[in-house]
Order: structure tokens, then C-alpha cells, then sequence
């Protein structure tokens, strides 16, 4: 067998750019759609409620489409298309988001936007697998983040930018300030051109020349079906869903714990009903699959379940947190609140402007120290950082505090793909990199369900101790990266040239 070209870094790139424009996309929507429900009129506590679009979306979107993507070849080639067309519905969604009148529209609206973005983004982590070499993979997936921080820094600085430049940055209550609409309409524009760029610039390998190369069956993996699991083995999930909502029906807890039990429940039923299907169908695959991940897969799985609640830690209620304990107040309408929610904005663009300096270090530290070293160090940055935001008083230095958060995102995005890619066959890379993302959307929906209870709960209403738990979140995960087990390629030992 062959090995894949080695690409150049302009083919890298132009693989990766569409990234920036995805980035654009979510970036405006972390950094906004918080601010932007509470402008509605939801309370802090609603707040996480009002977010379980977006995990719920990835939990259902991503595995769907990398099923159908391993399995799509047309004149756009193979993962395209659903770059392109998530795209479109990308740009509708943020044109309608800021100019929502309802809340329940902006929540809606939300819904729609995730799902496109996740039928655009899902893809792009399996086209790096596709068509680079081992050797070659942690450079392009360290691009993936150089794009993401440089989207990210413009798209959350806009609404700062644009009040610096005169948009009005204060509105009547329950209307979105135009600083926000403008940042939105010119995210839309970024993401379609951003996108349309890698579509119309990249090539693909045809399946039969994928099937060709060296790296299509990696060590420890086979190539042929796996068996469906027995339908048995969804009984103890449905039995644990079950008494989950008994308990939580029964002692009158709140609502949102309904979507923890709501997850074994989905799972024993997609157990239950597999079996009966025919083996290529889509939940049957998704379920044979998901049964026999490889254990690097499992291992990851840890990682990535303490760094993704930290990440919603803190993408749920830095707004909160920042207006509250170092601006003072919680009027959503006054001029005072509205600075301090685009300070956040500032704040997030500097640790995406942190994490694409990041990536461009990243490579250099998985060669000097490996892979699962350097994710340990990074991580912990990200959560020094974190809880370094209670102990400072002055807004200002909180930039401080997110060169760390910088670190730990470059990280996030891009050594655990380094590290389970080489563990994947090339036929099934767009399904497991989509059944990967469970291990991001699960969290997330762990977070949504449980951080608005612990804030009322365990925190007494201070959104700032939610960042801190995020931070202990993300010491936890490095130290599980530790426990993750050498990938088998050589491309561990040497992993990348630099970006």
C-alpha cells in the first residue's frame, strides 16, 4: 500500500479555512446567545435550559452526518457538500437570531443554528483524516485551531469594535442592541465566503483511493462490520433511566435533571431496537459502532467529558459572572451591564486570540513532551486560568486569566483528534469522528441540566463559583489524559512539522 502525499502548507490551509468561517458562527454564538436571552428576559437560572439546543442538536446531528458523509461521493466529492450546505442554513440562522422578538424564537432559532453548524463542522475533522498522513494529521487539526482562534477573536471582539465605532451599543428593554445585529450579519457573510473557499479549493480522495493507502486499516483496528450488540444489553440503561425519572418525578427536583435521565433511556432504546434493523442501516451502524470504539476512544471519552462541562461552565456564565462580581450589576438594559457583556466579548476574543498563538506552539510541545503530556499542561493552564477570575478585581487583568483559557482551548481542539485518529480505519473516520463528538455533546448536556440547579442550589446564586468549578473541571481532565494509551503510529513519537 501506498502513503498519502505529503500536502503542502498551502493545501493545508485551504483545507482548514473554511474553519474560521464555522468558528465566526459559533464564536458569535458563545459569546452572545447568552446575552441575548437574558435581554429576552431570562433569568441566570434559565438561562442553561434556554442552551440545550445546541448539545441536544450535536447529539442527534453529528453522528447522522458522518454516517452519511463515509458514505456520500458526488461532484463535490465527499465531505463537501455538507460543508456547503450547512454553510447556507448557517448564514439564515444568524441573519434571524439578533432579530428575534420572543424568546421562545431566539431558543428556536438557536436549535437551527447549531444543527447547521454542526452539519458544516462534523465533516471538517473527518476531511483532515482523509487526506493527510499520519504524519501530517496533528499539523492540519493544529491549523483547524489556528482558524478557529482567528475567527473567534474577530467575530467575539465585534460588538466591542463596532460600539468603539459609534453602533449604538444600549437598546430599550427586550430589544437586541444593534452592535449585536451588525456583529451577526457580518458573521453570516464570513462563515458563507469562509466556507465556499474550502469547497471550491480543495480536492478529495475517491473511497477506492482512500481504501489504497497505508493508513486505511490502522493497527488494532479491522476494516469489516462489527456485530450489532444483543438487545439485552439495553436493559440496565432503561432501568436506570427509568428509576432516574421516578426519583426525580417523585421528589418534585427540578426539571432540567429530566435530560439526565432522558440519556440511558436513549440509549437502551437505540440498543433495544438495533438489532431489529438491517446491519447498514444508519442506527444500527451508529450502534455497532459506538459498541466497539476502539479503547483509545474510551480513554478520550474521560478527557473529553471534564473538558467539554468546563468549557459550558464558562461559556454559560462568564456574562453573568463578569457583570455581576466585577461590574456590579445585573440590569440587562443599563449602560453599565451592556459594557461589561461586551468586555466578555473581549475576553473571549483574547483567549481565541491566545489559542491560535497556541496552536502554533502545540506541535512543537506534542514532539518535545508527546501528546498526552502536553494536553495535561495545556488543560491545566486553561484551569489555573479560570479560577484565577475570582481572586481579580479589575475587569482589565482578567486577560490574564484567559491566556491559560487559550491554551486549553488550542488543546481541546486539536490533540485528542491527533491522538485518536491514527487509532481509526479510514472507511469509518467521518462515523467515529461523529460518534467522538457524543463525548463532547454529553457534557454539555450534563452541563445544561445540572449547572442551573447547582447555581441556585450549591452556589448561591453567584455565577462566579460556576467558572471556578469549571476550572477544577479542566485539572481533572489533564490529569485523565495521563491515563490514555499511546497511540499506536509512529506518528505519536513524531508527531507534526510545525504549523
Amino acid at each position: 500500500m501506498a502513503e498519502k502525499p505529503q500536502l503542502s502548507f498551502w493545501q493545508i490551509w485551504n483545507m482548514c479555512f473554511g474553519f474560521l468561517g464555522i468558528q465566526f458562527g459559533f464564536a458569535l454564538q458563545n459569546a452572545n446567545v447568552s446575552r441575548i436571552f437574558q435581554t429576552l428576559g431570562a433569568d441566570m437560572e434559565q438561562v442553561p435550559g434556554l442552551w440545550i439546543a445546541a448539545p441536544l442538536t450535536g447529539l442527534l446531528v453529528q453522528p447522522v452526518i458522518g454516517y452519511f458523509s463515509d458514505r456520500t461521493w458526488t461532484r463535490l466529492g465527499r465531505r463537501r457538500p455538507y460543508f456547503l450546505w450547512g454553510a447556507i442554513f448557517s448564514t439564515a440562522a444568524l441573519l434571524v437570531m439578533p432579530n428575534s422578538p420572543e424568546l421562545w424564537i431566539a431558543a428556536g432559532t438557536l436549535w437551527i443554528l447549531d444543527a447547521s453548524l454542526n452539519v458544516s463542522m462534523e465533516p471538517f475533522r473527518a476531511f483532515v483524516g482523509d487526506n493527510l498522513s499520519p504524519r501530517q494529521r496533528p499539523t492540519g487539526y493544529a491549523m483547524q485551531s489556528f482558524f478557529i482562534g482567528v475567527g473567534s477573536v474577530v467575530a467575539s471582539l465585534l460588538p466591542w469594535l463596532l460600539a468603539k465605532w459609534g453602533v449604538a451599543n444600549t437598546a430599550e428593554p427586550g430589544v437586541v442592541p444593534d452592535t449585536v445585529r451588525y456583529a451577526f450579519y457580518a458573521g453570516g457573510a464570513v462563515l458563507l465566503l469562509a466556507i465556499l473557499w474550502t469547497v471550491l479549493r480543495t480536492r478529495e480522495y475517491p473511497p477506492e483511493a482512500l481504501r489504497s493507502f497505508d493508513d486505511a486499516e490502522p493497527e488494532g483496528t479491522h476494516h469489516g462490520d462489527a456485530p450489532v450488540p444483543s438487545a439485552a444489553g439495553g436493559i440496565p440503561w432503561l432501568l436506570v433511566g427509568a428509576v432516574g425519572v421516578a426519583l426525580i418525578a417523585y421528589s418534585g427536583w427540578n426539571r432540567m435533571l429530566y435530560v439526565l435521565a432522558g440519556l440511558p433511556i436513549a440509549y437502551g432504546l437505540l440498543r433495544a431496537i438495533a438489532p431489529m434493523l438491517p446491519r447498514q442501516s444508519m442506527p444500527a451502524a451508529v450502534t455497532a459502532d459506538l459498541h466497539a470504539m476502539p479503547v483509545v476512544m474510551k480513554q478520550l471519552a474521560v478527557v473529553q467529558f471534564f473538558s467539554w462541562v468546563g468549557l459550558f461552565c464558562m461559556w454559560l456564565y462568564t456574562t453573568a459572572a463578569v457583570t455581576k462580581h466585577h461590574y456590579g450589576t445585573t440590569d440587562t438594559a443599563s449602560a453599565l451591564w451592556n459594557d461589561g457583556a461586551n468586555w466578555v466579548g473581549v475576553l473571549f476574543a483574547a483567549y481565541n486570540g491566545f489559542a491560535a498563538l497556541a496552536a502554533i506552539a502545540i506541535p512543537w510541545m506534542a514532539r518535545r513532551f508527546g501528546l498526552r503530556a502536553s494536553h495535561l499542561v495545556n488543560l491545566w493552564l486553561g484551569g489555573i486560568g479560570l479560577l484565577s477570575i475570582a481572586f481579580i478585581d479589575d475587569p482589565q487583568w482578567l486577560l490574564l486569566s484567559m491566556v491559560g483559557v487559550g491554551f486549553a482551548w488550542a488543546s481541546i481542539l486539536s490533540l485528542p483528534y491527533a491522538m485518536l485518529s491514527d487509532s481509526l480505519p479510514a472507511a469509518k473516520m467521518g462515523i467515529y469522528m461523529g460518534i467522538f463528538n457524543f463525548f463532547i455533546v454529553i457534557p454539555q448536556l450534563v452541563a445544561v441540566s445540572t449547572l442551573g440547579v447547582l447555581l441556585s442550589k450549591a452556589f448561591a446564586g453567584e455565577p462566579i463559583r460556576v467558572l471556578m468549578m469549571g476550572g477544577v473541571c479542566f485539572l481533572i481532565a489533564g490529569l485523565c489524559a495521563l491515563l490514555v494509551r499511546r497511540p499506536v503510529s509512529h506518528a505519536a513519537a513524531n508527531p507534526v512539522q510545525g504549523v
